[in-house]
């Protein structure tokens, strides 16, 4: 499944504030850094739209430059002051640690599981921050090494137990945010501490309390500040200089501004990475997601209890309501939206459950990339433009049920709505739809779909609703038309979800 050598990837660049040709530094092995999941309770909603929208992005450049020639890392923060306040309010009996442990592994589990259900793939490298705290043993970057190039290169220094970056040794610092540093200085409006040489310094280590995680360190037992992990652990997979760093837009200030100061600085670079990508804020029926107003929800209630709108929601709707709207907008998300993106993929399974009766696939593998049509991948091209993408799509699926509904003998083909649903990531739609028909018997199924139109013809119908209802309960959904030719009624069948 590879186009490779296809050309005209476009992205917006935060950095430039402009949409930009996307050139890769080596076509060979394209590079990605994701911001993950802090792990001190499970992923919200609002968590979901990054890791959906950059699991589109991977996918798009898996088909363009080949599976094995792209690198996504997105990491795990498994140390965070959230997560120690977490670990001694679940588990106040353990030693510290452990309890952190225990926490972490629980929601770290729990995050895997519910973004699988909403269809992304793995991505290459995964690490958790702890990993990479302290010089490792395969020589990969770790964040004391990396601060102690800061202090020696002139951009850190240590202050009342802590190390701190020295924003002033940056002359170009805020280049990401277009935050100046003369704004940060004299009347901004910032609690400066005494120990801070300027006020938008900002932490790399901090001391432990004997209560606190720590390691040790040239400056004693400590753990890192937010900042270094992602330096760190990018460098430590993609190199000093790679592709592409994407997360939400509440990242740009100041974690990523941060992240650029240190990684350039630690390794004299002009760029930590080529091209920054930024999804836009999440709002849930009009209003900003909070506990206090009642709506908040995490990934995991939305996928197994009636906490929205009253029921269930499958992760392949909840999906496709993410990029129903452009990545970089704002997006409200809500019940209208959800029963819009659901009655889409109703129709879309109706596609996939004729394309397989047909014998058209039989397995994933069956489906061409190369069948993409045009107007699906100049969208997603186009800065990743899922929504132009799925209008284009619906247009496609209009065409064909035409096709079905006026008999036409030319089947058309189904196999470019099925390259873009494995595009968008709608692979398990697909799978789902192969597993059932696997426990179908299609000879038997024809043979009483024949019964029941002769039933019908005698006008016996008590008996012919009994056969209906038979394969109902079997998961075979019939659907009764007319034969455009003859005007006599025929009857089709599908796996019903």
């Amino acid at each position: 499944m590879s186009v490779s050598g296809f050309k005209g990837l476009r992205l917006t660049n935060t950095l430039t504030r402009a949409k930009e040709d996307f050139v890769p530094i080596d076509p060979d092995n394209v590079r990605m850094y994701v911001c993950g999941p802090t792990v001190y309770d499970f992923a919200h909603i609002g968590n979901a739209r990054p890791v959906i929208v950059f699991d589109v992005l991977f996918r798009l450049l898996r088909h363009l430059y080949g599976a094995d020639h792209v690198t996504y890392v997105r990491n795990i923060t498994d140390v965070d002051d959230k997560i120690n306040a977490r670990a001694l309010r679940d588990f106040p009996d353990l030693p510290l640690n452990e309890a952190i442990r225990r926490v972490t592994e629980k929601t770290a589990g729990q995050f895997h599981k519910d973004v699988a259900a909403l269809g992304c793939l793995k991505p290459t490298f995964e690490p958790r921050a702890t990993e990479f705290v302290q010089p490792r043993a395969d020589g990969r970057a770790d964040m004391i090494g990396l601060i102690q190039t800061l202090i020696q290169r002139g951009h850190a220094y240590e202050a009342a137990g802590e190390v701190l970056f020295d924003t002033a040794s940056m002359p170009d610092y805020g280049e990401l945010s277009k935050r100046p540093l003369d704004e940060q200085q004299a009347g901004a409006r910032i609690a400066v501490d005494t120990h801070k040489k300027n006020p938008g310094d900002f932490v790399l280590w901090k001391l432990s309390s004997p209560e606190e995680p720590g390691w040790d360190s040239p400056w004693g037992r400590g753990r890192p500040g937010w900042h270094i992990e992602c330096s760190a652990m990018s460098a430590a997979y993609l190199g000093e200089v790679f592709d592409i760093h994407g997360g939400g837009l509440d990242l740009i200030f100041p974690h990523h501004e941060n992240e650029i100061a240190q990684s350039r600085c630690a390794h004299g670079t002009e760029v930590m990475a080529n091209y920054w990508l930024h999804n836009g804020f999440l709002q849930v029926e009009g209003q900003k997601m909070s506990k206090s107003l009642g709506n908040f929800f995490t990934i995991h209630e939305l996928l197994e209890t009636e906490s929205f709108g009253g029921r269930k929601w499958p992760g392949e709707v909840l999906r496709l309501a993410m990029l129903m709207t452009h990545y970089r907008e704002p997006i409200d998300f809500s019940v209208r939206r959800l029963e819009e993106a659901e009655n889409l993929i109703r129709n879309w399974q109706l596609a996939v459950n004729s394309a397989i009766r047909t014998g058209e696939i039989r397995s994933l593998q069956d489906i061409k990339i190369e069948t993409l049509p045009m107007g699906v991948l100049s969208s997603v091209l186009d800065d990743l433009n899922t929504y132009s993408a799925i209008q284009s799509l619906s247009g496609n699926l209009r065409w064909l049920f035409k096709n079905d509904s006026q008999g036409n003998p030319e089947v058309p083909s189904r196999m470019p709505l099925l390259a873009s649903l494995v595009l968008l990531g709608f692979d398990t739609l697909v799978l789902d739809s192969l597993r059932r028909f696997e426990q179908i018997d299609e000879e038997g199924t024809n043979a009483a779909v024949e019964r029941r139109l002769a039933l019908i013809r005698d006008k016996n119908w008590a008996e012919a609703d009994k056969i209906r209802d038979e394969l109902l309960a079997q998961g075979v959904q019939l659907k009764d038309g007319k034969d455009p030719a003859t005007g006599e009624r025929i009857t089709t069948w599908e796996v019903k979800r």
